[in-house]
């Protein structure tokens, strides 16, 4: 194993020390919960009987308490193309459970929002809490204690990370997130981009732009582009916390069956009456959430990840900050090139090499954390390997070895995939990589702290200075473009859009109408307060600032013509013109109601900062000690 890159070592150091006390608060939870909480051994008879009333064929095996019973928490909806896969996946963990001897049962289901639905509209404002709607939900599902593993079913933007909050909170239980996959590739991403920009200069009709959408997504499965659904892939493999190489595969084929099957048979091996125990609290350590920001460095991975990676980790007791992102982000190198980071799609990244080849590569630089726990017996090593199909006829559904290693499945092995890069214009090995520096940067100034994704960014755009021209919401931004008034060099800020202000929704339905202005010429920065989408592409966005406008940061200063310095390269960002500290904060826009917005009040005035992750569950779970 070759020696940890002292960048790496350095931040998990200081993680690992800042956490001490509630990590170890943390461990000793699940601790007592594992040796003295409720499980099925000690429930009452009509416990008992209530759980299993409706079990059939799996009801004898339950009653008896003597086999594994796997809690499935499901995402699945049949609106959603990425989880309108999973309808038919809970009956196929039961049969893949009972041939391992096990039982399976839903414990319960969780909402399954989708931000590409709702960009741009009222019901954006309910996305990011969704993530915590999402983990309450899973702790309601996991609550019942009937069952000594899970399997979790989710796939997108808040979905995984409020199932990861929800289920560390039960961390004694061994878990395995199961993946549904990319659909297959559309049209090219730059086409469908190019469109996108052709209507909001009234150039293309809602006809063709709904064409080019609907010719994009198109079937089941997750878009393809790299954006937050499918950074949340990469990082469940760097963590250890899928069966190897399982992100994607795409659903309805076979090697997408076989991984699923490998995952239950898995989950039973690691469960807490055998040899194998490893429970999700101890897999999710301070060197598995290092390896997630590492991973989202090296591939250009969300935004979103600088809000969600933090309360993930707050979850299981570990404190990390924008500090470690920036320290980890200038010692990882940019090896891969994903729309909107370039020009192929998670179909091509997977073709080019994929996660094994990226996986390999920072392992072997000594940029990854390889002495960890995962949920494969080979450990981070074993995410090295790429699965593919071999059958057996005839032989039996038990444990299967070979030289190539354990066999999770008798459909299935893991080998080691190639060492070239199938495509160096999508995937570079660490030698040749494409920037030296990760896909994030930390900004500081007299405007707060805010996170800006430069990976898509042309280096000569990584610096913007210009007047300041100020909005409360997008739709007045939209607007002004359309009236011609945003045709020059201009920092746009939109602010009264964090989490407390109205749920900090995403604000990509601006990036057409930037990235138009950018193509014409401008110097163009966004400022905000409120996300940019996981697809946050090539006009430089300083994004998630706090402390946010509601709470009287300085944003709530800035006035038309400010001069703003968005610097990607020094990572500040500040208002150069004189006085502006000195200046009153302006008055708030009234709260918005309907859609449902005014149910999640109790969340908005209990969040926190970004940089904590925003969470209002965790921020009250904190507070109560």
């Amino acid at each position: 194993m070759p020696n940890l890159h002292p960048a790496i070592a350095r931040v998990t150091d200081r993680i690992i020390e800042r956490s001490r006390p509630t990590r170890a608060a943390y461990l000793d939870l699940i601790d007592r919960q594992r040796e003295a909480g409720t499980n099925r051994n000690v429930l009452s008879c009509g416990n008992l009987a209530h759980a299993f009333a409706a079990a059939e064929e799996d009801k004898p095996a339950i009653r008896s308490g003597r086999a594994m019973n796997i809690g499935i928490v499901t995402s699945y909806n049949d609106m959603l193309s990425a989880h309108q896969p999973y309808g038919r996946y809970p009956e196929q963990i039961k049969i893949f459970a009972r041939e391992r001897g096990a039982t399976a049962q839903v414990a319960g289901g969780v909402p399954a929002m989708c931000d590409g639905v709702t960009q741009g509209q009222a019901g954006m404002e309910l996305s990011l809490f969704s993530r915590d709607t999402i983990a309450l939900s899973t702790a309601v599902a996991l609550s019942h204690a009937m069952f000594e593993g899970a399997l979790l079913l989710g796939i997108c933007d808040k979905i995984v990370p409020g199932l990861l909050i929800g289920a560390l909170r039960f961390g004694h239980l061994p878990t395995i997130l199961v993946p549904g996959g990319p659909m297959g590739s559309g049209i090219p991403n730059k086409e469908k981009a190019r469109i996108r920009q052709l209507y909001a200069e009234g150039k293309a009709s809602k006809e063709e732009l709904l064409e080019a959408e609907s010719a994009s997504y198109h079937s089941p499965g997750t878009c393809t582009f790299y954006g937050t659904a499918n950074s949340n892939q990469m990082m469940m493999e760097v963590m250890g916390l899928h069966v190897p190489n399982a992100a994607f595969a795409n659903p309805g084929t076979k090697l997408r069956q076989e991984l699923t099957r490998a995952a239950v048979h898995r989950i039973t091996e690691i469960g807490w009456g055998g040899n194998d125990y490893r429970p999700l609290g101890r897999v999710v350590d301070e060197k598995a959430i290092v390896n997630a920001c590492v991973g989202l460095m090296a591939t250009g991975g969300s935004t979103n990840h600088a809000i969600h990676l933090p309360a993930i980790a707050r979850a299981a007791g570990i404190v990390i900050d924008w500090q470690d992102f920036e320290e980890i982000s200038e010692a990882v190198p940019l090896l891969a090139r994903v729309y909107p980071n370039g020009s192929g799609d998670v179909n091509d990244f997977r073709e080019a090499g994929g996660m094994p080849f990226v996986i390999r590569e920072l392992l072997d630089a000594g940029l990854l954390h390889g002495d960890v726990m995962t949920v494969s017996a080979g450990g981070m090593e074993g995410y090295r390997k790429e699965p593919v199909l071999e059958q057996f006829p005839g032989e039996s559904r038990g444990p299967e070895s070979s030289a190539a290693g354990p066999r999770l499945s008798p459909g299935i092995k893991w080998v080691d995939a190639p060492r070239e890069t199938r495509d160096p214009t999508m995937l570079r090995p660490v030698a040749d990589a494409f920037q030296p520096t990760g896909g994030m940067k930390l900004l500081s100034g007299n405007l707060g702290r805010a996170i800006i994704k430069t990976s898509a960014v042309d280096p000569e755009r990584r610096v913007i200075e210009a007047p300041a021209r100020v909005f409360d919401d997008q739709d007045q931004v939209l607007a002004a473009f359309k009236a011609g008034e945003l045709e020059r060099d201009v920092v746009v800020i939109v602010r009264f859009q964090g989490p407390a202000a109205n749920g900090m929704p995403e604000l990509h339905k601006l990036t057409p109408a930037l990235g138009v202005l950018q193509d014409r010429g401008f110097k163009v920065a966004l400022v905000t307060d409120g996300r940019m989408s996981g697809a946050s592409g090539k006009v430089p966005a300083a994004i998630h600032l706090y402390p946010e406008a509601l709470h009287g940061g300085p944003i709530a200063r800035v006035a038309d013509g400010d001069l703003v310095r968005v610097d990607a390269v020094a990572g500040t960002i500040a208002v150069l013109t004189p006085g502006f500290a000195d200046r009153p904060v302006v008055t708030a826009p009234g709260y918005q109601t309907g859609l449902g917005r005014e149910l999640f009040s109790l969340f908005q005035g209990a969040a926190d900062d970004a940089e904590r992750g925003a969470s209002p569950i965790l921020a009250a779970m904190e507070a109560r000690g």
